[in-house]
């Protein structure tokens, strides 16, 4: 009798770790969908300025009530021009751009309260976001009713003679840092409201990186006539005029809503 409970005790003690604790019960998968947009050079201050429809997917594994391991593909559009300024000197300056993000992102979140799904005691907490990830960009700029590719025109003389830069490279280290909150809905979703902003190592997301314009004939002799004309566009057309900021990078923002989904049943409590 004594051994037949104590194999009863085991059985259960294992099925409850096969609820709790197996892979599938701790990830979770889903999608988000929300907006981008970019701070720089052609966009120093304004939030949400020329946002752009975003989304992706998801994945997430739970190490315990408070941590856990988020990767996520994000697609998203980022855009700026110096038409829409409420400056006049980025006005005259006449720049403008638009790029294209694919970016890929793995790391932690931190939950400032437990969360467990399905529970009455923990059904939501705040949490933060820190990841590392690369992201492709390729800037474009519309010439003469166009889309123009801006990295191969260098416009700021990259990789010429008289160039003192590289040409840029399209793919480009990030670091996403965000905060959240996530709701459970039910004991096998989630719906999650964040937002994060993406320290970029570049400055040239809007393909404006130096402080002043290049000679427009030296670009013409060595580049195009096309990249002498896309590098100055200022409406005064002085070729003295400052065109960025080089001290400064630049950044981009998703916010969005994600819904995910647990891929096996379990408890609620991830411990």
């Amino acid at each position: 009798m004594k051994k037949a409970i104590f194999l009863i005790c085991i059985f259960s003690s294992l099925l409850g770790f096969s609820q709790k604790r197996t892979f599938f019960s701790r990830s979770e998968i889903g999608f988000t969908v929300g907006q981008t947009y970019y701070l720089g050079d052609l966009n120093p201050y304004q939030q949400f300025k020329q946002a752009h429809l975003a989304g992706g997917l998801i994945y997430r594994y739970n190490f315990n009530t408070r941590l856990n391991f988020r990767a996520n593909y994000l697609y998203g559009k980022v855009a700026a021009a110096d038409s829409t300024s409420p400056y006049p000197l980025l006005v005259n300056r006449n720049l403008s751009f638009e790029s294209q993000l694919h970016e890929v992102a793995a790391g932690l979140e931190f939950h400032f309260t437990p969360f467990q799904f399905g529970s009455s005691r923990y059904p939501a907490t705040a949490y933060l976001l820190a990841q590392i990830g690369v992201f492709h960009m390729n800037p474009t700029a519309m010439y003469n009713g166009q889309q123009v590719f801006l990295q191969t025109l260098a416009t700021e003389g990259q990789g010429t003679s008289f160039g003192t830069r590289k040409p840029y490279a399209l793919y480009q280290p990030c670091l996403p840092l965000g905060m959240g909150l996530k709701v459970s809905l039910g004991k096998m979703a989630t719906l999650n409201l964040d937002m994060a902003i993406r320290k970029t190592f570049t400055d040239y997301l809007d393909d404006v990186g130096s402080d002043y314009y290049v000679d427009a004939q030296l670009l013409e002799e060595e580049v195009s006539d096309l990249s002498a004309a896309l590098s100055n566009r200022s409406l005064d057309g002085n070729p003295l005029g400052k065109r960025g900021t080089s001290s400064t990078k630049d950044w981009y923002v998703y916010a969005g809503a994600t819904f995910t989904f647990r891929l096996g049943k379990g408890g609620g409590c991830f411990y």
